[in-house]
Parts: C-alpha cells; structure tokens; sequence
C-alpha cells in the first residue's frame, strides 16, 4: 500500500501506460486475424436461430454485451450464463443455433464441460479464446484469436487487455455481420425506439412541423403589419410568404424586421415582399428532423419551411420544435 497518495503525474502515466498496452494489444489481433474469422461470420450468417453467447466471470460480463450488440445490429442473440446452463439453461439452445463461447484459457470448466451437450444438440460453436491449442478452440467449428501478450494489470492478472480485446473482437463481428445483411439506418431505428437514438431516427420533419390553421403564412401582396401579426400569433418567429399557387415566394422573420428597422420605414405602408428573404432555405416533409438540425446548423438559421414536390408550403419548424422533441 502507498503510505501517500500517487501524485498526479503518476496517475497519468499509469493510465497511459494501460491505453498504450492496450491499444497495442488491438493492433496485435488486428494483424492476426485470419479464415477463423470469416469462418465464424459465415456461421452466425447462415444460422436460423440465435446466437447464444456464453462466458464466464470477466468473459461473461463482455459476453452479455457482445450479445446485446448482436441484437441490436440484425443478429438475433442472447447471453446464457454457462453455471446455470448445467441446470437446465441449456434447454434454451436449439439445433439451429450458433453459441458463442467466451473464455481467456479456453479450459474454463463451466465451459468446456456443456461443449459435449451443445454439439449434441445440433448447435455449431464458436469460441473465442486467448489460447488456440486449448480444449474449447480444438473443440469448436470456428476459433477467434483473442490472446494478448500481457494483461494492464501491473500485476500482470486481473482482465484488462484480455477483456478489452475480446470486446473488440465482438464489435468486429457484429460490425462485420451487420454489413454483409445490409443492415440499415432505418433498422437500426426499429431496434432503438427509446431514448435520444431512437428520436434522431425516427421522427421525421412531418412529425414535428406545423401546419394547417398554426403555419405561419401570408400572401405576396400582405402589409408588413399583417406579417408582423401573423408571426406573433404562431409562435414561430417567421411567417412564410407564398404566391396565389400556395408556393412559397420568400420568407419574414424577426431578423428581417430588425434589419428593416435600421432604415428609415413607414410600418403602415411597408409591403412585406419588400423587406422579405427570397429564395428561403426549405426543407421535405419525408425528411428526418435532424436532417432539418444539420441544416439549421450548418446555415445558422433558426427556423425552416417545409414544402412538398411542386414546392408547395405545407408546414414550418424552429429550432424550438426540435429540441422540444428531443431531436437536438
């Protein structure tokens, strides 16, 4: 034990000291990959099932991950502890089944001894290792290469680039899986519908805008205060300006009015195709709203028109809109 705290600078050596070992560590199995690989990718591809994703300890904490990265990328998975396997959990595999087998030694016993009844079942195995002449690599259809040459652990024992590599090794898969199903953004959406992920890939500009009786809109002949009275009456900042086709013509905002108001105007007798922007920036309906946030951003503008095929106004949205949706 120190008898004083480390100081910082020897904090941050350590910490580097354990990125750098570990990054080389990647960079290792990165050159050592092989048919292995390709052999375990073609398996998960081709199985009917699930993949079932078992480890032990450390391995099973990575293993439950692995798994949910599957599944949530096109690969239908789930983790089975290895200990409760041997208790009845092995019901939960199938003939047409892939399992994923996760263990450093490759000699983990609550591993090694359910191999015998997986294949018994008709399931194909996987093992992903850190030694490939262990018992659970020979045994396997396919074997990944996760070994590293020395753990972060100063001590050289508790999992760290051992762990590490493993968990990239599955991101490799699951990356690797998810492109030869040209798995998309839109099914990606479909697996995440919670939370900020979901929002940004599913609500689209059309969820969001207003329209109807609350779009701002005023027509190419329409006074200043009828612009100005319209934009106070829904809330958007902006009113459209549109010719007698309903196509839009330009667009008012408060920007304009204060760029007006810097010269001499007669607010009684202004006509709002004056003192409007022409040519807006617009936005498709069918589009999702964080195209409409990049747009805004990129142009640094506040709020954006919606127009349909024949550039016909159908809605409005601000940036408000979108961060009261969640999209920002």
């Amino acid at each position: 034990m120190h008898s004083q705290p480390p100081s910082p600078e020897h904090l941050l050596t350590l910490a580097r000291q354990v990125l750098d070992i570990e990054a080389d560590a990647l960079r290792v199995m990165s050159s050592r990959l092989d048919a292995g690989f390709a052999d375990a990718v073609a398996l998960m591809l081709a199985c009917t099932g699930r993949v079932v994703v078992s480890g032990m300890g450390k391995s099973g904490h990575v293993g439950g991950k692995i798994a949910a990265t599957l599944a949530s990328t096109g690969t239908p998975a789930f983790f089975m502890h290895p200990g409760e396997a041997s208790h009845g959990d092995l019901g939960m595999i199938a003939p047409n089944d892939v399992v994923l087998a996760l263990s450093n030694s490759g000699e983990s016993s609550e591993i090694v001894c359910i191999v015998p009844l997986i294949k018994r079942r008709g399931a194909k195995l996987v093992a992903m290792t850190g030694n490939p002449n262990s018992t659970l690599a020979r045994e396997a259809d396919a074997h990944l290469h996760a070994g590293v040459d020395k753990e972060a652990c100063p001590l050289n024992l508790a999992p760290t680039a051992s762990t590490t590599a493993a968990l990239a090794l599955g991101d490799a898969l699951a990356v690797a899986l998810l492109d030869a199903r040209g798995f998309s953004a839109d099914d990606f959406a479909r697996t995440h519908p919670g939370g900020s992920l979901g929002r940004r890939l599913l609500v689209h500009v059309r969820d969001i805008m207003q329209s109807g009786d609350a779009l701002p809109q005023v027509p190419f002949d329409a006074s200043l205060k009828a612009a100005l009275f319209e934009i106070t009456q829904k809330g958007l900042g902006m009113t459209a300006v549109v010719d007698a086709a309903g196509r839009v013509a330009g667009v008012f905002t408060d920007g304009d009015l204060r760029r007006a108001l810097e010269h001499t105007l007669d607010l009684q007798q202004a006509r709002v195709a004056d003192l409007m922007t022409r040519n807006p920036k617009t936005i498709r309906a069918d589009e999702l709203a964080v195209a409409a946030v990049e747009k805004m951003e990129t142009l640094k503008i506040n709020g954006l028109l919606v127009i349909d095929a024949n550039d016909t106004l159908v809605g409005a949205l601000n940036m408000h809109a979108l961060l009261k949706a969640g999209v920002v």
